[in-house]
């Protein structure tokens, strides 16, 4: 087997900045502090002062009191909102928060203001951005020789040539929890050695339903996730598998493993992570409760693990563990997945654009649930076979924005057939 280029994540290099232990806190920057990945990661911040210090978050703006109360506990240098409007709002959220004596942190505000700080000084940029938004920071931090913990999936995918172009070998440390199994999982052999990544799903709320039961499910059904409570986009986005789709172009990015050596395996508890199959027949895996403050707390760490970071297993206590295959009928987005990383070129990131649009507009009840991957699926068979060699920037963003359009008009069309159907 010939060896390839290091990978973009590889737990065999560190970064240079990474090898070390530091004799204070490490800096780090949270971009998408809110969210889901980003309240977590403010929790292992405080609970671990000793190990890390916040110097800037950043947020989207709609939960302005909140940020203000993680700029005050934190003790940030700066504070960023990518929505420009609620500027005001922050400025007095963070006033009644801070004392009369206490300097209030400075404040960005603007659509470049998180890649701003994803440039800052620090050591480590946390991107827990979602959606595709988070590609521009992502390619900042890189610029700018930061060490990425990146949970933004989506930037890698959609600009998967300008990423790998930036990368240093061991710049990059996944944070995504089955990435982070991979990482950690790759520890016990080489690449040359590895046969094949077993990425693990839950299955979602819909896993054992036909694809003939899935038409009439609500976004209500789609967002009670059975073990991960995560943000709507994400929790519909593992609905469809979709989120599964795109963690393995991702997987196939990180670890330069061609797609027909990762698989997707349904395992309902989410004890498992995911899975490095060798080519001796050693499976190695990594496991423990569904919580992310493990991999989080490894990716801002890295290469140091964080102590007490999550709970841990009773195995005093009897568990049952189960694996299913992939139904690629009711669930056909893996498949479409592998088909548009294999293309390349802009054609990831109008998958994933579409699929932004459509899971809005089912959430919003304008698109039937089937109706998501779809139109997605249309969306990438109008944008035809992509040009791969030389991807910029902005060949990525015409994409998106087109994908975005044609995704909005197919979806509209169906709601008008399924509407005229059932009159």
């Amino acid at each position: 087997m010939t060896d390839s280029p290091a990978p973009l994540a590889d737990p065999h290099l560190r970064h240079p900045a990474d090898a070390p232990a530091e004799g204070g806190p490490r800096d780090i920057v949270i971009l998408g502090s809110t969210g889901s990945i980003g309240t977590q990661a403010v929790d292992v911040v405080l609970a671990n002062p000793d190990r890390f210090r916040v110097t800037a978050l950043s947020a989207a703006g709609g939960r302005v009191e909140l940020l203000a109360e993680q700029a005050h506990r934190l003790k940030v240098r700066t504070v960023a909102v990518s929505d420009a409007s609620r500027a005001g709002e922050l400025r007095e959220a963070l006033r009644a928060r801070y004392g009369s004596a206490e300097p209030l942190p400075e404040v960005l505000a603007g659509p470049d203001a998180a890649t701003e700080l994803a440039a800052s000084e620090c050591h480590t940029v946390l991107n827990g951005i979602t959606g595709s938004i988070g590609l521009r920071p992502t390619l900042a931090a890189l610029e700018a020789g930061r060490t990425l913990a990146l949970a933004n999936k989506e930037s890698l995918i959609v600009g998967g040539p300008l990423v790998k172009a930036l990368a240093e070998p061991g710049q990059i440390i996944p944070v995504d929890s089955e990435h982070s199994a991979l990482f950690q999982a790759l520890m016990s052999g080489t690449r040359a050695e590895v046969r094949k990544l077993l990425v693990t799903a839950s299955g979602g709320p819909f896993r054992g339903r036909t694809r003939e039961e899935l038409e009439d499910v609500t976004p209500d059904d789609a967002l009670a996730h059975p073990t991960w409570a995560m943000g709507p986009v994400i929790t519909v986005n593992s609905a469809t598998l979709v989120n599964k789709g795109l963690e393995v172009i991702e997987a196939h990015l990180l670890y330069d493993i061609p797609f027909d050596r990762i698989e997707v395996v349904v395992h309902p508890q989410s004890y498992i992570h995911s899975m490095v199959e060798f080519w001796d027949g050693s499976t190695i895996a990594q496991c423990g409760p569904p919580d992310m403050r493990l991999p989080i707390a490894l990716g801002i760490g890295w290469p140091h693990r964080v102590p007490g970071t999550g709970p841990v297993f009773d195995w005093s206590k009897a568990m049952s563990w189960e694996f299913f295959p992939l139904d690629e009928k009711a669930f056909p987005s893996v498949a479409l997945a592998c088909h548009v990383g294999a293309l390349g070129g802009t054609a990831p990131a109008v998958f994933n654009a579409a699929n932004e649009e459509c899971v809005e507009a089912f959430l919003s009840g304008r698109l039937p649930f089937n109706g998501i991957v779809d139109t997605v699926a249309a969306v990438v068979e109008e944008h035809g076979t992509p040009r791969g060699a030389g991807l910029t920037l902005d060949e990525v963003l015409d994409a998106e924005t087109w994908a975005r359009a044609r995704a909005r008009e197919l979806a509209a069309r169906m709601t008008e057939r399924t509407a005229e159907a059932r009159a």
